[in-house]
């Protein structure tokens, strides 16, 4: 049987049994494992032990429990509450201030959390019943939060950029530093966006009157609320950008800062670090089986020949290089609308990862644009992770149609900041040379 037909088999079983609902940390290194032993018979099982063991020896992913943990004494903490007041007194005046201060926030959760369900979770507890309250329209509300909350796949730290770095063998600050002004660009396109468009239709976002706004002394005094998220951030991004450690070692400062907020914020104790130690555990597992399922599937099929396979057609094909670029993206959002965007890292970073080499372009900002494509990923349907979430938080009179709804302006801009970053890939390259060196 030639490579061809075992790639539709391979892929078109593992499409199947995802669809059935099986776990897709079990599906890939299962399906991947019985091809094998189709094929190659019972001494080939020896590869599934050889990827656990190659799992486990990646030492910069001692990085993710650690910054989930981190994420989750911030989560618990209610530090989140706090922002929020920050950034609601300070961008009350705007049109649509509510709606930008959410998205502020979550940016601010991004750079503590590094993740997209904690930043739709928390501010679909605090900041939605609010701007419902206020006479926000339900989709301005509801799309502020999943477009902010989207955000912590990108801003740093984050862990599909470590998980990135360890296929690419890429630098790992490096694909923080490479996040950060994206990140920070998107963060403002949608506040641009937000006002805009509330200046022009008022009704969408009634503004908070005169006498409720808060004094001067009173804005003034919110910023005390900055300090401690501004110094774990640094204590992370900072410390890597100085050259003063590595990401393991930051991540580990990272969390030690988490625990000190929290105690000084007279909120430790030990039912709150118990289910803190308790969640990251369980994050952390599913990501190792995912990733050792997919590092099973990677190791069989590059055995099979996939690299050649996929060589052949993307070089054989009349695109050029920045037509094959094209069409890897194209193949990120239509594989995002219905897998998960660890399997997508798994399965297609090892093929593409030496074809974008051969073409020349950088690994970081391939990086970056891959990630940009999960944030839109999670953000459209079927599969919309961030869909989901907010469904679970918002009132029974918002339907899964007006969430769908609420994105779309979102999603679009994100495809905005896709093509900049396309066109101009120094937004991402820039800030690594300046403080890390190289090219």
């Amino acid at each position: 049987m030639g490579i061809e037909w075992i790639t539709l088999l391979l892929f078109g079983s593992m499409l199947l049994l995802l669809l059935t609902g099986f776990p897709i940390s079990y599906g890939l290194g299962a399906i991947a494992m019985v091809f094998s032993l189709c094929l190659w018979g019972p001494q080939s099982l020896f590869m599934g032990y050889l990827a656990a063991v190659s799992t486990v020896n990646y030492t910069v992913l001692v990085c993710i429990p650690m910054f989930v943990f981190m994420g989750m004494m911030l989560y618990y903490s209610g530090i989140a509450d706090d922002l929020y007041t920050t950034f609601q007194y300070w961008l009350a005046p705007i049109p649509g201030g509510l709606a930008s201060a959410t998205v502020g926030v979550c940016t601010m959760i991004a750079a503590l959390v590094s993740s997209e369900a904690a930043g739709t979770l928390t501010m679909g507890r605090i900041a939605l019943p609010l701007m419902l309250k206020r006479g926000y329209q339900k989709e301005i509300a509801t799309g502020c939060i999943q477009a902010g909350a989207a955000l912590g796949f990108l801003v740093p730290p984050s862990c599909i950029a470590i998980l990135y770095a360890v296929i690419a063998k890429e630098s790992i600050g490096r694909l923080f530093l490479g996040g950060a002004i994206p990140g920070l660009m998107l963060a403002i396109m949608y506040i641009i966006y937000i006002t805009i468009r509330c200046y022009l239709q008022p009704h969408l976002a009634p503004p908070i009157p005169k006498e409720e706004r808060p004094s001067r002394k009173e804005k003034i005094k919110s910023l005390r609320h900055l300090i401690m998220p501004c110094a774990i951030i640094f204590s992370v991004i900072g410390t890597i950008m100085m050259g003063l450690t590595t990401p393991v070692e930051s991540a580990a400062i990272g969390a030690l800062g988490a625990m000190i907020a929290v105690a000084i914020k007279k909120k430790l104790n030990l039912k709150l670090i118990k289910d803190a130690l308790m969640d990251s555990s369980k994050l952390t597992a599913i990501m190792m089986w995912i990733f050792m399922g997919a590092m099973t599937f990677g190791q069989i099929y590059d055995a099979l020949g996939a690299k050649e396979i996929i060589h052949t057609v993307t070089t054989a094909l009349p695109l050029g290089p920045w037509g094959v670029l094209i069409m890897i993206q194209c193949t990120f959002f239509i594989l995002g609308m219905f897998m998960d965007d660890t399997a997508i890292l798994f399965i297609t970073m090892p093929i593409y990862i030496p074809i974008i080499n051969e073409l020349g372009f950088n690994p970081t900002w391939f990086g970056v644009l891959y990630i940009i494509n999960m944030q839109m990923a999670y953000m459209t349907p079927p599969f919309g992770y961030c869909l989901m979430l907010i469904k679970g938080v918002v009132p029974p009179e918002i339907s899964m149609g007006d969430i769908y709804r609420s994105v779309i302006p979102f999603v679009i801009i994100q495809g905005v900041a896709l093509a900049l970053i396309m066109i101009f890939p120094e937004l991402v390259l820039w800030l690594p040379r300046v403080m890390l060196g190289g090219g």
